[in-house]
């Protein structure tokens, strides 16, 4: 199911929402630096909850979680928030049910067991409202979403196990809205930024200092906002990265103290027949 969706998130992202600028290339988004970065990497929790309340506040209008349920907000390795926390989120949201004994579809408040809705009844009403482009769904869009590093970088990343390109984009295109130069011409109704592909985004500047207020303390900044939202996603696209690391590290243990074993054990069976050879 993941691998379909993630398939159907790169067309919608590449098809609906980039227009090719002739002699228009993108800038290389920076390396950032995450908390949950290699094998022993872990989610920050407090960026994951400041990175939902800009998703919520902010992006949540046009795009969708729909993999993702409410549920998962209380898990392990997810942002920390208790199971009540996480039934009255889902309890904020709409959720189409039925039918019922008339037959009929109904409305009723959202249950922790339920996925985010979508933002849109369809794809139609969503290109009546965005100008003829269907915003993609932000469910795996961290890992469906990437940058070509070119030779020898990419062997490099292999190297090192550096997979966050997808969350350094995402961070870069929230920031890389600017004025166009003054020899690119931008169709109308499309935005200048300097990361995205084409550099003619149908997606409007969405992120102002100020916009979101925190309740800890961070800096309410674009770069701190595109950060955190960047972060959640990440999150959203992998909510059981924690659990699959630790148990990758479980299994290269095992392996390790097997393969000794294993040694050690042969040497004394066959230390005999050696000795008598």
């Amino acid at each position: 199911m993941r691998s379909k969706f993630l398939a159907l998130a790169v067309f919608a992202l590449v098809a609906a929402h980039s227009v090719p600028v002739a002699g228009a290339e993108a800038v290389q988004p920076s390396r950032q630096k995450w908390s949950f970065y290699g094998p022993f990497g872990l989610y920050d929790r407090a960026q994951l909850q400041r990175g939902f309340k800009v998703y919520r506040e902010v992006c949540s209008s046009c795009h969708g979680l729909s993999l993702l349920s409410f549920r998962n907000l209380a898990e392990a390795g997810g942002p920390g928030f208790t199971s009540e926390q996480a039934t009255a989120v889902a309890a904020e949201y709409k959720i189409k049910d039925g039918p019922n004994d008339q037959g009929e579809m109904f409305e009723r408040p959202g249950r922790v067991a339920d996925r985010f809705p979508p933002p849109f009844a369809n794809d139609q009403a969503a290109r009546v409202v965005n100008g003829g482009a269907v915003p993609p769904d932000f469910s795996v869009i961290a890992k469906a979403r990437t940058y070509e590093r070119g030779f020898p970088w990419f062997i490099l990343d292999a190297v090192i196990q550096y997979q966050e390109h997808g969350v350094d984009y995402i961070m870069a295109l929230l920031q890389g809205y600017e004025d166009p130069p003054a020899d690119l011409k931008i169709q109308s109704g499309l935005s200048y930024n300097k990361y995205f592909p084409g550099q003619a985004i149908a997606m409007p500047k969405p992120l102002t200092d100020g916009q979101v207020t925190y309740t800890d303390g961070g800096p309410e900044t674009v770069d701190q906002y595109a950060k955190d939202v960047a972060a959640f996603l990440a999150w959203a696209a992998e909510p059981h990265m924690e659990a699959r690391k630790r148990i990758g590290l479980q299994v290269m243990i095992f392996l390790i103290v097997f393969a000794g074993l294993l040694y050690f054990t042969k040497k004394r069976v066959w230390s005999r027949v050696e000795g008598h050879a």
